[in-house]
């Protein structure tokens, strides 16, 4: 019992001995200047980070507008890389630098961590190839932003081309996000000019020189009424014939992907301008055999 008491008076002793030590070391004028400093230094080190960015941010934005004004997809996809690439260094160095001002060895610590990178680096080869992939994507200009894609199984609108992933907005809302590294296939359908083929079918009594008249010269108006339009569309003629129908067809070149609106209003349109001026459609038609009696 004696033994325990005297252990316990001892560590009461110690934790008052320490705890007046660090009474003295917090109430000293040289630790408040420390910290003093130290806040300081952090909080400059945050204002100049913050600013770094927004300034940084705006001014690669205004440098794209200026360079690449003709190609507004590719502008907003590389505005958006480097902005994030330029967040990613000043908040990284921003932290770098806290660390030094409190007293943590940075040298220790990168040095560390190199060690730890060629630990995980065997499991992190996809996320480099990833990130490989995406510059390569960019500088060759494969795809930008607001582009209409399809890339490997999925196809729709590119929202945003990032560091690791690419993300597509399908034409039913969903969202797609692939990993750049597994980007095989990609057909973007935004780079050139539409083309699209319209076939309309009428009797096969039809005169086909007076639908070929009155359709040109309709389709020959579009190019004014319609900005989508890149040439005037072309009346091809007659490409199949059956018993009952002839088959006529419609050439027409659009802005990328402007073909299907400009088709639909030109069906619709084709279909007014043939019944106008008495030209028969073609309709399904039914024949009937009737049987002969006696067997015939």
């Amino acid at each position: 019992m004696e033994k325990y008491l005297f252990l316990t008076t001892t560590d009461l002793k110690g934790i008052a001995r320490h705890t007046s030590k660090l009474w003295n070391y917090i109430t000293r004028q040289q630790f408040w200047d420390i910290v003093i400093t130290a806040s300081f230094k952090i909080l400059m080190i945050l204002i100049f980070s913050y600013l770094a960015v927004v300034i940084g941010k705006k001014v690669i934005a205004r440098a794209f507008i200026i360079r690449i004004h003709n190609n507004e997809r590719r502008q907003i996809t590389i505005v958006k890389l480097l902005q994030s690439v330029l967040s990613y260094l000043v908040y990284f160095s921003a932290i770098m630098g806290i660390l030094s001002v409190i007293s943590i060895d940075v040298v220790g610590l990168l040095a560390g961590a190199g060690i730890a990178s060629v630990a995980i680096a065997f499991g992190a080869q996809s996320l480099v190839k990833d990130v490989i992939t995406g510059f390569f994507i960019i500088l060759e200009e494969q795809f930008s932003v607001g582009d209409y894609v399809r890339i490997n199984v999925a196809e729709g609108t590119v929202m945003e081309i990032g560091l690791r992933t690419t993300k597509i907005k399908g034409i039913t809302g969903e969202q797609f996000i692939i990993p750049n590294g597994t980007i095989n296939d990609v057909t973007n359908f935004s780079i050139n000019n539409s083309k699209a083929m319209i076939d309309m079918q009428v009797a096969l009594e039809a005169d086909i020189e007076k639908v070929q008249k009155v359709i040109q010269t309709y389709l020959d108006t579009l190019p004014q009424q319609y900005e989508e339009l890149v040439s005037t569309p072309l009346f091809i003629g007659v490409t199949n014939t059956t018993s009952t129908e002839a088959t006529i067809r419609i050439s027409l070149e659009t802005l990328p992907l402007q073909q299907y609106a400009i088709s639909r209003i030109v069906r619709k349109d084709v279909i007014d301008i043939l019944t106008k001026n008495g030209i028969p459609l073609a309709v399904p038609k039914m024949m009937f055999y009737e049987k002969g009696q006696g067997g015939e």
